[in-house]
């Protein structure tokens, strides 16, 4: 089976990664969440790992960073006033990085996230993505970030889900849901890096 031309040949968008140092790093909700209990990701301490050494490379660079996180409420997996919603300690925002809170998972809704990389100076330019989940909010807000004009890239190794039942009752497998994801964003919202490695600095 031959695959079919994506809609980003299609229209003529290019497929060419960009750089870091000229680029934002936006990370959606790396939080405790997704490491323990209901919310568990399979390959969530991998791609956290994979995450830490993004962060570490963007702050090199001189990269501005903003991290994401999802607040459902009090006694959530998602309490962002409780250690299970807290950003996970090996990506924590350092002084000087914007921390913005969504509640959908589209992260520019009813969020100042665009206002917040306009002031980093990243007004319509090149928007680099991680996080969780594959599927949901790493996939949202790349289409989010498309539909404002921006260029996002999602980083495939710095990002997870989990498995799911599909509309048959059978099981979704997560690293299905991981490749669907990252193929619909790659189709027409965004590039695909599959490694942090694979972003020049």
């Amino acid at each position: 089976m031959a695959a079919s031309t994506t809609l980003r040949n299609v229209i003529g968008l290019s497929n060419e990664l960009p750089r870091l140092s000229e680029s934002a790093l936006v990370l959606v909700d790396y939080q405790n969440t997704y490491r323990t209990g209901v919310m568990r990701l399979e390959g969530a301490e991998e791609a956290l790992a994979a995450g830490a050494r993004l962060l570490a490379a963007a702050r090199a660079a001189g990269t501005p960073v903003v991290h994401v996180v999802n607040d459902g409420g009090v006694d959530t997996p998602y309490d962002i006033r409780a250690e299970i919603g807290a950003i996970s300690d090996e990506v924590a925002p350092i002084e000087g990085e914007k921390v913005v809170v969504k509640q959908v998972p589209n992260a520019f809704h009813g969020t100042d996230l665009e206002e917040t990389l306009k002031g980093l100076g990243a007004d319509g330019g090149d928007v680099i993505i991680a996080g969780f989940m594959t599927h949901m909010c790493v996939l949202f807000t790349a289409q989010g970030a498309f539909n404002l004009g921006y260029r996002p890239t999602v980083v495939a190794e710095a990002s997870a889900t989990r498995s799911l039942e599909g509309p048959d009752g059978t099981v979704v497998p997560a690293s299905a849901l991981h490749t669907a994801g990252l193929t619909t964003v790659s189709d027409l919202f965004g590039t695909v890096a599959a490694k942090v490695d694979d972003l020049k600095a």
